[in-house]
């Protein structure tokens, strides 16, 4: 097996799912090389599909194994490259880590409706509808809970950086893009995203993106 990764994404300005996998390879050091595909251009449906059996971005291929789906992209990084570090090693801490990152990976279909990724929006802080407020109140709500019981170790969800963070590292993007008002303890958050260094790469680049 091939030692080095190949990491399928789309478009940094705007591929949410992307981000997540990609800033935990590079949060964690693990070499890895990119494919760039432009979701936008109409022969983005038949390149993903030499890469991606579900006709999506990301997929990782790793010498015969093909994982394509972000949660399962970083259990597999945590099984393979980790040795179990992208999760808390306490069993609740691990527990409610999970529990929140699928959370995220199944829920909140009116934020990202509403305040879909965009890196190079200028406009004028959003106001939001109804449903995407609600599914706000229940991010900070998650935000809160688990800082108060497991962060104590650091400034991220769970005190350490690991996967639930790259899990909600775009919805702290989308925070700051659309301009919406947080608490302090959410806005201290966001502020630990931001100023990761691969959070920046990432940001950098989708300045550089004209497709």
């Amino acid at each position: 097996m091939s030692p080095r990764p190949l990491l399928v994404i789309g478009d940094k300005t705007y591929s949410s799912w992307s981000l997540r996998p990609w800033l935990m390879l590079r949060h964690a050091g693990i070499d890895f090389e990119e494919k760039l595909l432009w979701l936008h251009r109409p022969e983005f449906r038949g390149e993903v599909a030499r890469y991606s059996p579900s006709g999506r971005v990301p997929a990782l291929h790793h010498g015969d194994i093909v994982v394509w789906e972000s949660l399962a992209i970083l259990e597999y990084i945590n099984d393979t490259w980790l040795a179990g570090r992208g999760w808390p090693q306490a069993p609740a801490a691990r527990a409610h880590a999970r529990a929140i990152a699928s959370e995220m990976h199944a829920g909140f279909a009116a934020l990202r409706r509403e305040l879909s990724l965009n890196l190079r929006r200028k406009s004028a802080p959003l106001t939001p509808g109804h449903d995407a407020a609600q599914d706000i109140r229940r991010v900070l709500a998650i935000w809160q809970d688990t800082r108060t019981r497991f962060g104590a170790g650091g400034p991220f969800l769970l005190g350490a950086f690991s996967c639930a963070d790259a899990m909600y590292a775009p919805v702290a993007l989308r925070f700051e893009v659309y301009g919406i008002e947080l608490p302090a303890p959410a806005r201290a958050y966001v502020d630990a995203i931001l100023a990761l260094p691969a959070i920046a790469e990432w940001r950098a680049a989708a300045e550089q993106e004209r497709d």
